[in-house]
């Protein structure tokens, strides 16, 4: 029989229950607010719901369903009280005798609760509007914009379509770079104006040597030789001021552009750890790979010739004019109607390209996901899974591309088709001119040859619509970087840390996973030189408390202190470059063994890596491999063991001889024997420092000097292993259910090693 989706089923439970809230609505009376729960007492999926009109409180059961309701009157003394914790909300009914009924939901709920609770509260207000209920989304339940089919809570980024002003802000990049851009300024106008030359020279060619020749005059041979002198030498100059030109700038845009990506790159380092929780790394190395490659292409090719095409049109402008007015302004007749097309077009290539950069960015990320993880996919057999994921991320890509390229495929041909419109009424005003004895031949042939560059630079500031869409898109990516700021900002003013004791105090600490509570009101002192072990069920906090000590995260209540001093008033590197960390899974990066161990001191000698190596037990596995010291390790390890890499992390962390030791897990993903050998190191590393190690093995942290059990957030025992088995409270269920698994998986193994043994003989035995 097949069962329905709880989430489905929960769903249609909240529609039966609106509708039944429907039929129980007095007449006259109004609904103020509606909120759906989505589990019941049990925490399992079931439908329910209140509603809160003008007169009361209902409730539907999410137990009972939708026949059973419940009602209170809204009397001043009544309250709602809203809580979270581990992706659970809770929101409570009570009054001055005590909790009168209370409901769970997912933390899909919890914004539409908030408003639900907003509105209760104020629902003694005479001006409280009756509105019409907002679109929410249906991921988490935010109210969505309007004309809007992205929900800016659920996305990673909110997206604004890219202005082109944009690209005015790399000016500051530009800045070091003033003197070479005005010397290409300088050398660009010459070349611009030596270009001109030649159009104008046709003039004379045409009405003092060939009609003349033509009307029977003899050619005057050192007239011919100056001019045909005058157009060599105007290509001669062109060409060599715009060879400089080209060469200067591009020198610059490319300096620009690797200014701006180590910029960013350098920002990308400094901001928390938050920000990296909600980027892919894929768009991540897109933006600071292909974004600002494509700026510098516009800075050094298109941005030139942009500024060329200017310059050329305000000379030619000026030309035509001084020439012949009136033939000057039918030069002019396709202008409004391009100026109309590029700002009908623009907006649609602005978005389009911002669009095209973000589904780029997906297609780099399944790429960045696949490629490290290859050896899971493949123990999977899931290769056809991620070829199909980046088909489809990739024809995403040509669907967006496509939609883009049908708006432009009809813009370009429209321009030039403009642009030769205009250019048939230049010869048929020209030729009346001729006819009225208003202008020379000559005249005319020299108008047509300015008027072919003139439109033809014309078309080409057209299409740079398009590469300056692209930049602009692109600029703005790196700039939502550049102009995002870290949670864990620097102290303006910092405490010089110099000589650390070690001692931590966590004083009436919070903390929130945006709007989920990890921690609340945790207190807890540790003395310098002190070994604390964190234990504690998945989700209690530990992790969380590790990060906000490593100060990865800020706390949003209360303050973490060392040596007496709040964390926020030093400077970051300087507090980390104390602390020592080894995780469960140790990351070590492709170079050779050497430099992973030097990491945190890279100026240490060969000595002091050996030193640390032999501390932390590795010496001996490290001179078995073919180049020792100088062996090459793959990414993130690979060709090393799991114990291996450990003991290098270990290494490490022993080298920058840290004050404050964390331990994450540091032998849980390793087998016995070389758990054993992981301890000895490990043994080496706390020696004299303070220690904070998590584990979920608790026979590791006997040798702790206290135990720190954690639940939901709150720590709820402190003391020796000894005598927190004593107590029999929460760290001795942990202790007797981690005991128990042992002994059951030691009963599996004989049965594993002995299959031939009766089962039932082995267990009477």
């Amino acid at each position: 029989m097949q069962h329905p989706h709880p989430v489905a089923s929960a769903r249609a439970g909240g529609v039966a229950a609106a509708e039944a809230f429907e039929t129980r609505l007095r007449r006259g009376e109004n609904v103020r607010a509606t909120l759906e729960v989505d589990l019941d007492g049990q925490l399992r999926f079931a439908a329910g719901g209140l509603q809160l009109t003008d007169q009361r409180l209902l409730a539907v059961d999410a137990a009972a369903g939708a026949a059973e309701f419940r009602e209170w009157s809204l009397t001043p003394d009544l309250r709602l009280e809203l809580s979270d914790h581990a992706g659970l909300g809770l929101l409570e009914l009570v009054d001055a005798g005590g909790r009168l009924a209370q409901w769970r939901f997912t933390m899909k709920a919890h914004l539409q609760a908030q408003r639900f609770q907003d509105a209760f509260n104020r629902r003694g207000e005479a001006a409280l509007k009756l509105e019409a209920e907002p679109e929410l989304c249906p991921s988490c339940q935010a109210v969505l914009p309007e004309d809007s089919e992205e929900c800016p809570s659920c996305a990673r980024e909110l997206h604004t379509p890219p202005s082109t002003w944009v690209l005015l802000r790399l000016w500051r990049f530009a800045g070091p770079y003033r003197g070479q851009l005005l010397l290409g300024f300088l050398l660009m106008l010459g070349a611009t104006g030596a270009t001109l030359v030649a159009p104008y020279l046709t003039m004379p060619l045409m009405d003092d040597v060939l009609i003349p020749f033509q009307q029977g005059k003899q050619i005057d041979t050192g007239l011919v030789m100056l001019y045909l002198g005058g157009l060599l030498g105007a290509a001669v100059v062109s060409w060599i001021l715009g060879w400089a030109k080209t060469y200067i700038l591009a020198l610059v845009s490319e300096r620009i552009a690797a200014d701006l990506r180590t910029a960013t790159f350098d920002h990308l380092l400094g901001l928390s750890l938050e920000y990296f929780g909600s980027k892919r790394t894929g768009d991540l190395m897109s933006r600071i790979g292909s974004e600002t490659d494509r700026i510098s292409v516009f800075l050094s090719l298109h941005a030139l010739d942009f500024i060329t095409d200017c310059l050329m049109l305000g000379m030619i402008t000026v030309i035509l004019f001084s020439t012949n007015p009136w033939l000057a302004l039918a030069t002019l007749v396709p202008l409004p109607f391009i100026a109309w097309l590029i700002h009908l077009v623009r907006d649609k290539l602005r978005t389009g390209f911002e669009k095209i950069d973000r589904v780029w960015g997906e297609v780099t990320s399944v790429l960045a996901d696949t490629i490290p993880g290859i050896r899971v996919v493949k123990a999977f057999a899931q290769e056809r899974r991620e070829a199909d994921r980046f088909r489809t991320a990739n024809k995403h890509n040509l669907v967006v591309n496509d939609r883009l390229n049908k708006t432009w495929s009809l813009f370009t041909p429209s321009v030039s088709l403009l642009t030769e419109i205009g250019l048939l009424v230049v010869w048929a005003f020209g030729i009346w001119l001729i006819a009225h004895s208003q202008i020379t031949v000559g005249t005319l042939t020299a108008f047509l040859a300015y008027i072919g560059r003139f439109y033809g630079r014309l078309d080409s500031m057209s299409r740079i619509v398009s590469v300056t869409q692209k930049a602009a898109s692109g600029a703005k990516r790196i700039f939502d970087i550049l102009d995002h700021h870290s949670n864990v900002p620097e102290p303006q003013q910092p405490v010089v840390l110099d000589k650390v004791q070690g001692g931590l105090s966590l004083q009436d600490i919070g903390f929130r996973y945006g709007n989920r509570t990890v921690i609340r009101d945790l207190n807890l002192e540790i003395r310098p030189g002190e070994m604390i072990g964190l234990v504690g069920h998945s989700g209690s906090g530990k992790s969380t408390m590790v990060n906000l000590i490593c100060r990865f995260y800020d706390v949003t209540e209360g303050a973490i202190k060392l040596d007496g001093v709040d964390l926020r008033r030093f400077k970051l590197a300087d507090y980390r470059r104390h602390i020592g960390l080894v995780l469960q899974e140790p990351f070590l990066f492709f170079g050779t063994i050497a430099e992973n161990i030097a990491y945190g001191k890279p100026d240490a000698t060969r000595e002091e890596i050996v030193a640390a190596a032999r501390a932390a037990h590795a010496h001996e596995f490290i001179l078995r491999l073919p180049q020792g010291y100088d062996s090459l390790v793959g990414e993130r390890g690979q060709g090393l063991s799991g114990g291996e890499r450990q003991r290098i992390s270990i290494a490490r962390a022993l080298l920058i001889d840290p004050r404050i030791l964390i331990m994450d897990e540091a032998t849980s993903a390793v087998d016995t024997e070389t758990e054993k050998e992981i301890q000895k190191a490990l043994d080496n590393l706390v020696r004299g420092r303070t220690t904070i190690a998590i584990a979920h093995r608790l026979s590791t942290l006997r040798k702790a000097d206290r135990l720190v059990v954690m639940d939901r957030g709150e720590i709820v025992e402190v003391g020796p292993h000894d005598e927190l088995i004593a107590k029999q409270g929460a760290y001795w269920r942990l202790w007797e259910a981690q005991a128990r698994r042992v002994d059951s998986e030691e009963q599996d193994a004989v049965v594993v090693v002995a299959p031939n043994v009766n089962v039932h003989t082995a267990t009477q035995a």
